[in-house]
């Protein structure tokens, strides 16, 4: 542990980098809050504070830069818990208020919202679909020979997909096949590859079988959306670094990958090399699940530089996947 002055030149470094992104004198630290000690003394500070890992000196002649070990330190010590000012969280307030629509417009739409406040990549990992309840089904006649079934879900989703009838089936039939997909479907875990009873009744029976196929293909892996990668373009002066970043942030299990094994190890910041995904070594991941009912149902968070403004990222973060979970539900995200 170390001891206050350390800690405070420490604070004061990573403070000053997050915001200009150069190294950081001994000058500037000794004017710092809660520095209060001389130049000399500060650069003595820093320089056993290089030996023992927190900082990094780019250059003879240059001032320190906090290190993966440094940032850890400040996110697990010293970073206060940070609050969204009040233009954020106005903000992230109406975009949960006004937002409507599928589920996954939902996510692809918070996950843009995260990028703009952060200034840096966003990942929102959707709930799987067979998570989910159903709470209604229907079935209804487009044209002569094209039905769709809606199945809204207590995630907030809702899913409505369309499939061929035979030209003779009557809304009579329709109904009956609604009433049936209801009565075994309600209230149940969503799965579409699961056997229903027959009715007796050739053609219900043979909409239900054609709707079932219909909703067959959904399920499976959770949605991925990823947003704001230009922002990490501009995060970067390498090139390669750039390059590597975005090449990453494409591959979908991958990030899946990334923020759940984060969540698995009990933490809630993954800096540089912790994650343990090489391309994105000169990176930092704030990650935050996403509860409804006491179950974690999906996962927010944000992609930047190590020297991101933690504490805003997390309270972020924060805010954004209560905001989530509580849409989901109440299940409003359902027009």
């Amino acid at each position: 542990m170390l001891d206050e002055r350390k800690t405070a030149i420490l604070r004061a470094v990573v403070q000053e980098y997050i915001t200009t992104a150069q190294p950081v004198g001994s000058t500037h630290v000794a004017n710092a809050p809660g520095v209060k000690v001389s130049s000399a003394t500060v650069r003595n500070e820093m320089a056993v504070l290089e030996q023992e890992g927190f900082l990094a000196q780019p250059h003879t002649s240059a001032g320190r830069v906090p290190t993966d070990k440094g940032y850890r330190f400040f996110v697990d010590n010293m970073a206060e818990p940070g609050l969204l000012d009040d233009t954020a969280r106005q903000r992230v307030g109406t975009f949960f208020d006004s937002a409507h629509g599928r589920l996954e417009e939902l996510l692809h739409q918070t996950t843009n919202l995260l990028a703009q406040v952060t200034h840096h990549a966003a990942v929102v990992v959707g709930p799987r679909v067979e998570h989910a309840v159903v709470r209604s089904v229907q079935v209804v006649g487009l044209s002569a020979r094209l039905a769709t079934v809606v199945v809204v879900l207590s995630n907030g989703s809702v899913e409505n997909e369309p499939f061929d009838v035979p030209s003779e089936t009557s809304d009579v039939v329709l109904a009956a096949a609604t009433a049936h997909l209801q009565a075994h479907m309600a209230g149940r875990a969503f799965n579409p590859q699961v056997s229903l009873p027959t009715t007796g009744d050739l053609a219900v029976d043979a909409v239900c079988a054609a709707a079932m196929r219909g909703l067959g293909h959904l399920g499976g892996d959770e949605s991925v959306f990823v947003g704001g990668a230009a922002a990490m373009a501009q995060a970067f002066d390498a090139v390669d670094v750039v390059r590597s970043v975005l090449h990453t942030l494409e591959q979908q299990y991958v990030i899946v990958s990334l923020v759940r094994d984060i969540l698995d190890r009990g933490l809630s910041v993954a800096i540089g090399a912790e994650h343990g995904i090489e391309p994105l070594a000169a990176c930092s991941v704030v990650v935050k699940p996403v509860v409804v009912d006491g179950e974690q149902v999906g996962t927010v968070g944000v992609l930047g530089p190590t020297r991101m403004d933690y504490p805003q990222a997390l309270a972020t973060v924060e805010v954004v996947s209560d905001r989530l979970g509580r849409r989901l539900g109440d299940g409003s995200g359902n027009g």
